[in-house]
């Protein structure tokens, strides 16, 4: 990260912009993934207004160093205050495609993380609720049920559980298998 001498101005700005910020919708879809992201316009719109009410502008440049691409990301206050920093990604190939793609994803990622703005669901309800973790039992049971490995990634990706949860689901399966084993 790189900045100007002093940013109080630019951190008080900044602090009110992020208090007028939503999460960036995920509204674009990744077919590959079969996923949804908050893409570059969206981060966009999240940002434009609070960005304009509080005397503050961003700029991206592409860079590139070796064989990696990335943008650098100057965040800017109508006093001059400023801050900067990089963000380099490995292109799949070392071609003008794979390298506007890896300015593509830098773009996106580098504003989302200098900005602190997260990426949410759709219904923008799911961002503020949480949701109930659930049992390792109801979690065993659930991925127990799928019938390919499709199905299993399918249940794997939907269940609300944290890492913990797993572990225990693994566990249990261990000790019955090894019980059953002697």
């Amino acid at each position: 990260m790189n900045k100007s001498d002093t940013i109080k101005e630019l951190a008080i700005a900044l602090n009110k912009a992020q208090a007028e910020m939503s999460g960036a919708k995920k509204s674009a879809a990744n077919p590959f993934f079969k996923s949804k992201y908050a893409n570059l316009e969206e981060v966009i719109a999240c940002v434009k207004e609070p960005f304009a009410d509080n005397g503050l502008s961003f700029m991206q440049f592409p860079i590139t160093e070796d064989d990696r691409a990335g943008v650098e990301t100057i965040v800017m206050h109508e006093s001059g205050e400023w801050i900067s920093g990089s963000f380099m990604l490995k292109p799949t190939k070392l071609d003008p495609q794979g390298q506007g793609s890896s300015f593509s994803y830098a773009k996106r990622y580098a504003l989302q993380s200098i900005l602190g703005i997260p990426s949410e669901d759709d219904d923008g309800n799911a961002a503020s609720a949480k949701k109930p973790l659930m049992t390792a039992k109801d979690a065993a049971s659930k991925l127990e049920t799928a019938k390919t490995v499709d199905d299993l990634v399918k249940v794997w990706n939907s269940l609300p559980i944290d890492i913990k949860q797993v572990e225990s689901v693994i566990a249990a399966k261990d000790s019955k298998k090894a019980g059953l084993n002697k």
